[in-house]
């Protein structure tokens, strides 16, 4: 398991991500290709990921990862590599190009891995671009043995970005609820992961119940509410030193704890008697400030990404349905107007044009985006109980969580925003509330 470590500290064991020399000057100068993202007429590019050459077990393990996140990146299509007519024996050298165009492939990455003379683990990539001939990227990471797996993580953004125009999303992680035991006594404590489900660590010890957990857009730092002993806790936790402190204790029921993006507050809903107003609370000076006033149940709120609105849920106009209004309370407008629906959870995109939420009709759960302004709703995916969508620091793509219920438990899956590819997140037990976390890198 790679030992969790901070962008500072990851960047600190780094050489440097050198670029390499280039053949063909021009290659960093070419603008990333156009891959239509949202349109119609969307056709994924297809990457050749050839075996990084050198050491005989981190090599065949880069090539995998790289390979896999590709794979369910929906914009990049792996090419399989029973197909492959030339077997790279020099990374450094242009491909043959008909070998590579004879299988469709429009780029090829070629590299090498393995251990310099002082131990570290020396990894080098070259992206080629079939149609030019040229190199489109290249760089180099020098580290730790044991990050190899977050380098190839490093490289996949990195091809990510320079073919679609758009940041990465692999370097990342995710926090969410790991479930364990019988339906009616679910163990329910805090764990993370890579976003492909590897390196779970658990947080929380399930002494105590951990409930919706989120991560800081701007942090390695969670907050969660934690039902134990007392009231519910509104807690913080730094999941690099796992120091934990309580920042409210308050009375009557908290829920859904949210960071602002400057990670400097938290916005939350207070219950008291038949009411629940959404509050924000300062970190540094511990005060509360009330920000809605209703006799109805206000939750779920989330900053945008400049931090000046909330999005939340509320029951004021007699359903359940999203509201907008701005960062320091007043008035609020409505935004969802589906049909005999019900929305909750909203999550704002990090890009700021997208709200994402869950909706209920009937006995069907969906898990959708709209546009800010309440038009262009669109539901990814819909079934039994689908909930708790997050996005990831991109603004391309979702997770959530499903649970069929009865003796079966919640599992979590991953979807682009365009509904194109679903795909189901590994964890060692039931898995829920996932919170996506900032890039490291």
């Amino acid at each position: 398991m790679n030992t969790p470590f901070s962008r500072r500290h990851f960047n600190s064991l780094l050489t440097g991500a050198a670029t390499l020399p280039l053949i063909g000057s021009r290659a960093f100068a070419q603008s990333p290709r156009e891959v239509e993202i949202r349109g119609g007429q969307f056709r994924p590019v297809s990457i050749a990921v050839t075996d990084f050459i050198g050491d005989a077990q981190q090599g065949p393990a880069l090539t995998q990862v790289v390979n896999n996140n590709f794979r369910r990146s929906v914009y990049l299509s792996p090419v399989d590599p029973r197909t492959f007519t030339e077997k790279i024996t020099n990374p450094d050298q242009p491909p043959q190009w008909d070998a590579w165009r004879t299988i469709n492939a429009q780029y090829v990455v070629t590299g090498r891995t393995g251990r310099g003379p002082d131990g570290r683990m020396r990894t080098d990539f070259r992206l080629w671009d079939v149609a030019t001939g040229q190199q489109a990227a290249g760089q180099q990471f020098v580290t730790d043995p044991n990050n190899s797996r977050r380098v190839a993580h490093i490289v996949s953004d990195a091809i990510f970005t320079r073919i679609t125009g758009e940041k990465g999303f692999f370097d990342t992680r995710v926090v969410f609820v790991d479930e364990t035991g019988p339906a009616e006594r679910r163990r329910k404590r805090l764990a993370i992961m890579d976003q492909d489900g590897a390196n779970i660590r658990y947080l929380t010890r399930g002494d105590d119940l951990a409930l919706t957990p989120r991560f800081s857009p701007s942090s390695q730092d969670v907050t969660f509410m934690s039902f134990g002993q007392g009231d519910p806790k509104v807690s913080l936790l730094n999941v690099e030193s796992g120091q934990r402190e309580v920042v409210g204790n308050f009375p009557g029921m908290t829920f859904s704890p949210r960071f602002s993006p400057d990670g400097q507050k938290i916005v939350m809903s207070l219950s008291s008697g038949s009411a629940t107003n959404i509050y924000s609370m300062d970190l540094r000076s511990r005060s509360t400030t009330r920000l809605t006033d209703t006799s109805g149940i206000d939750t779920s709120p989330c900053f945008s990404p400049d931090g000046s609105q909330i999005v939340f849920e509320s029951d004021r106009g007699g359903g359940q349905q999203l509201y907008i209004m701005g960062a320091g309370g007043g008035s609020a407008r409505r935004i969802s107007f589906g049909a005999n629906a019900r929305y909750s959870t909203p999550v704002w995109s990090p890009k700021g044009d997208y709200i994402a939420f869950t909706r209920q009709r009937g006995g069907s759960f969906g898990i959708g985006v709209m546009r800010v302004d309440g038009s262009g709703e669109r539901i990814i995916t819909e079934g039994f109980h689908n909930e708790g969508p997050t996005f990831a620091p991109n603004g391309l793509f979702l997770m959530f969580f499903r649970d069929p219920g009865g003796q079966s438990g919640a599992r979590i899956f991953m979807a682009d925003i365009t509904g194109r590819g679903e795909f189901p997140v590994p964890t060692p037990s039931f898995g829920s509330d996932p919170s996506w976390g900032p890039l490291l890198s």
